[in-house]
């Protein structure tokens, strides 16, 4: 898009060249004060010429053919007059004339050969009596090829008439025409004017009148335009194919497309649009986008940093579990020898709870650590996990035994599904804590008489391990917090046993570090169920014993 001032469209720009515009129009009009007269388009040119030539061929031939038949006319009387007057006497010539005139002419010759106007006597002795009867053909010949010469000739101007529109003095169709044009743009839904080639309006409609202001019609087109655009300024769009497209933007903050095409004889027509509500939501839709720029640029540097402070906090606990797991060892391997009294007793009774206590608290936090240090590693993608071949339903077999005493203390029935013959790739070891964390927080929460179910489901492109229980179950903002480490929720969740609440978290880790996905359904009082999923090894796809 050209500015105004690369295009050289301004309000200026368009002064600048009105003078001469207006004193070629001048020129123009003062060439054509004495009246109306006819402008031709090509066609009727070659029309024109055409009839005029033509005109001109048959008077040229009927010329050319009238002379001759004369000249053989006159020979003929010449003939009949030498035969019949060969023997007159001089004195008796002119009455002997008369009487072969008489005779020839009812007999069907023209009466214009025997005048005395066509006839003269000279001595030049052709007769015996030294008289020559000459013919002069001359003159009724081209009278009558005159008359039918004129004929031919308004009959070409008749039919260039035909073919041509009379213009007036400047330059403008006559009121039929102008009539046709009103009637065509009445029913355009735009702003339609028509121009001639020297700027001169020859109609618009009220579209366009309306778009334009009370603006005098007699200006110039170009000084139309800078009356439009005072206070403002015009943008040149593009130019192509002999017309060129603008927009006009006024002091009043509308704006008005301008879009002008040439016509065949020479014109051009003008059609503006009033585009002010779509250059604003242009404008709004920049600003929009804009905005949108800024707000993803910004949250491309807030997920930055929020990775960085999570990386961090990975970090540190790493750190944290690692400085702590020491002195824990110390605390219980210490509890330990006070328990059995390597040393000598301890006295009183009551020393032997104590460090028991402490040896248990020692060995939980022990866990705890550990669990966070795994969960960091495996966020922070520091653990590598293995790429092996595993078959699923050793993975639910195995998490089924290792938890059947359990279940069987918590009075807890455990149903184990169909085996599936699904093989993924992976981690043994990781789908085993994967699943049987998941099994662990079933049984936590799931009440005595309760029933946990274990199945897996092979599909063609991955398989679902699901794991159900009749426990407690959660409402909606309780799964929010799940997606959360160290989320233990109310004091529901807050039983004895219960960890930093890491066992989810740990299992979403390792099902997405394998390609996988894990899913959680929950209703209050009803159960929940855990489906986790993963790509299946398509190149094997029978159970592995």
């Amino acid at each position: 898009m050209l500015s105004s001032e690369v295009s050289g469209a301004s309000a200026r720009a368009v002064r600048a060249g009105e003078g001469n515009i207006i004193a070629r129009l001048q020129g123009q009009a003062s060439g054509n004060r004495k009246g109306l007269r006819i402008r031709l388009n090509p066609t009727t040119i070659a029309v024109a010429a055409t009839a005029f030539l033509s005109a001109t061929l048959f008077v040229a031939y009927d010329a050319n053919m009238s002379l001759g038949q004369a000249r053989k006319d006159m020979e003929l009387v010449r003939a009949l007059i030498s035969a019949e007057l060969d023997d007159v006497a001089p004195a008796q010539f002119t009455t002997a004339l008369e009487a072969a005139r008489q005779k020839h002419t009812a007999a069907g010759l023209p009466e214009s050969l025997f005048t005395q106007a066509t006839l003269s006597t000279t001595s030049v002795g052709v007769l015996p009596q030294g008289i020559t009867p000459t013919a002069t053909p001359e003159h009724a010949a081209l009278a009558g090829v005159a008359g039918r010469g004129a004929a031919a000739f308004a009959l070409a101007g008749l039919i260039t008439a035909f073919g041509a529109r009379r213009r007036r003095p400047d330059g403008l169709p006559s009121e039929d025409s102008r009539l046709g044009y009103e009637q065509l743009a009445a029913s355009i839904p735009h702003g339609v004017a028509c121009w001639t080639a020297g700027g001169k309006l020859i109609m618009c409609n009220e579209h366009y009148r309306q778009q334009t202001g009370a603006l005098d019609p007699n200006l110039g087109y170009e000084q139309m335009l800078c009356e439009m655009v005072v206070g403002g300024y015009m943008k040149l769009v593009r130019i192509d194919d002999g017309g060129r497209l603008l927009e006009l933007h006024r002091v009043d903050g509308s704006c008005l497309q301008v879009d002008e095409r040439p016509m065949p004889d020479g014109g051009f027509m003008v059609l503006v649009s009033d585009i002010t509500e779509r250059k604003r939501t242009d404008d709004l839709l920049s600003s929009i986008r804009e905005e949108q720029r800024l707000l993803a640029r910004r949250y491309h540097e807030e997920k930055i940093k929020a990775e960085a402070a999570s990386r961090a906090k990975t970090s540190f606990l790493a750190h944290l579990s690692h400085d702590i797991r020491t002195p824990l060892n110390h605390i219980i391997g210490f509890a330990e020898l006070l328990r059995h009294e390597t040393y000598g007793p301890l006295g009183d009774a009551r020393y032997g709870e104590y460090v028991q206590s402490i040896k248990t608290s020692g060995e939980h936090l022990l866990t705890s650590f550990a669990a966070i240090l795994d969960l960091a590693e495996l966020e922070g993608g520091q653990k590598v996990l293995r790429n092996d071949l595993v078959a699923v339903d050793d993975v639910v077999a195995t998490v089924a035994r290792r938890y059947k005493g359990q279940l069987n203390r918590a009075g807890i029935k455990l149903s184990q599904g169909q085996p599936c013959g699904a093989m993924v790739r992976g981690d043994r070891l990781g789908f085993t804590r994967m699943v049987g964390n998941i099994v662990e927080n079933a049984v936590r929460f799931t009440p005595r008489g309760g029933k946990i179910t274990l199945a897996s489901y092979a599909a063609e492109d991955g398989v679902v391990i699901e794991i159900s229980d009749t426990g407690i179950g959660m409402d909606e903002e309780r799964l929010h917090t799940l997606s959360q480490p160290f989320a233990l929720g109310d004091a529901t969740f807050t039983r004895e046993g219960a960890g930093p609440g890491l066992g989810i978290s740990i299992s979403r880790a390792i099902a997405e570090l394998s390609g996988g996905h894990m899913a959680i359904d929950s209703t209050l009082s009803m159960g929940t169920t855990v489906a986790i999923s993963l790509p299946i090894e398509t190149s094997t796809a029978q159970h592995v014993a």
